[in-house]
């Protein structure tokens, strides 16, 4: 069994606190999810109307695309808003996340992520994050591309796990991002004259942002708990949904079959701003707010709706 030490050692080095570059990790994603939230008995992943596919983006053998599989089933006129996802340790190989994307993906969206290539490193950039948005771009409007008109490259989210929760605050500030979502990370103070190396920003860089922004953590089993809620009371001027899942550990439930409720949370959050699902939006806002009257969870907001008010992003 692994102790509470040898989590912090674990998690410190699969996870990108250190300043130097990232080593092979000696501990997996499953051997952390195992030391938070178990499987039994905690809620499961709500699979969409889609059946999937993940295969390597076309021209880019550096992205992974998880997408509808017959884009034939997507109904006429509809498109596919966009998920860019960072994982955790900054990783490029994004095999860990698959079926946590699967889940989100098969709710009708296009979700993008970095995938290993013949490059000799492992640390994702995001730079790396941003050519999935020039991907989008270019294979929409591709004329022999499957995804030919189907990519909705006006409606884009950033997401990112640990490692990857400060990448997806670096490129939520891209102009082609609409929300962005943090899990189990988040940006530190600013040390005047001492500041942070790339990629771990500070809350200087929350300012770029310009859209809804989504915050979830493990609540205290979570080494990153602190700077989760710290990064969420340091937001201005935008709305923000805070959630700390009780007992879920750093990796939540996102090692979970499906990814589990981090997956629902992700979907809905994506239902909700980007296709106008009240449903789904009930989840975080209005008198029903699931999320806010589940004893699983702590949840705070910031500029928020109310139920009335749940619409399309933009």
């Amino acid at each position: 069994m692994m102790t509470s030490t040898s989590i912090i050692i674990a998690t410190t080095t699969l996870f990108g606190l250190a300043s130097g570059s990232i080593a092979q990790p000696r501990v997996t994603p499953d051997m952390m999810a195992a030391a938070g939230l178990p499987v039994e008995g905690a809620p499961l992943a709500d699979r969409g109307p889609y059946e999937v596919a993940a295969s390597t983006a076309f021209g880019s053998p550096g992205l992974m695309v998880v997408h509808p599989t017959s884009l034939d089933v997507v109904p006429f006129r509809e498109t596919l808003p966009v998920l860019v996802w960072a994982n955790g340790g900054c990783a490029i190989d994004s095999t860990y996340y698959r079926d946590f994307l699967s889940t989100v993906a098969s709710h009708g969206f296009l979700v993008i992520a970095t995938a290993a290539d013949a490059r000799a490193r492992e640390e994702v950039t995001v730079e790396d994050l941003r050519a999935a948005l020039d991907w989008i771009e270019t294979e929409n409007e591709r004329a022999d591309s499957l995804m030919h008109g189907k990519i909705a490259t006006d409606q884009v989210a950033v997401m990112g796990q640990s490692c990857g929760a400060y990448l997806s605050i670096g490129l939520g500030a891209d102009p082609r991002i609409d929300t962005v979502g943090v899990f189990n990370g988040g940006v530190r103070p600013d040390r005047p004259g001492n500041p942070a190396p790339p990629p771990f920003l500070t809350f200087s860089a929350l300012a770029n942002l310009h859209g809804p922004v989504l915050i979830v953590n493990g609540h205290e089993s979570d080494f990153r708990m602190e700077d989760s809620k710290a990064t969420f009371d340091a937001i201005e001027n935008l709305p923000a949904f805070y959630g700390a899942r009780h007992d879920a550990g750093h990796m939540g439930t996102i090692m979970h079959p499906g990814g589990g409720e981090f997956a629902n949370v992700v979907s809905n959050w994506l239902m909700w701003w980007f296709k106008g699902d009240r449903q789904a939006g009930a989840m975080f806002a209005g008198r029903a707010c699931s999320l806010c009257r589940n004893a699983n969870w702590e949840v705070e907001t910031k500029a928020w709706p109310s139920r009335r008010r749940l619409r399309v992003l933009r």
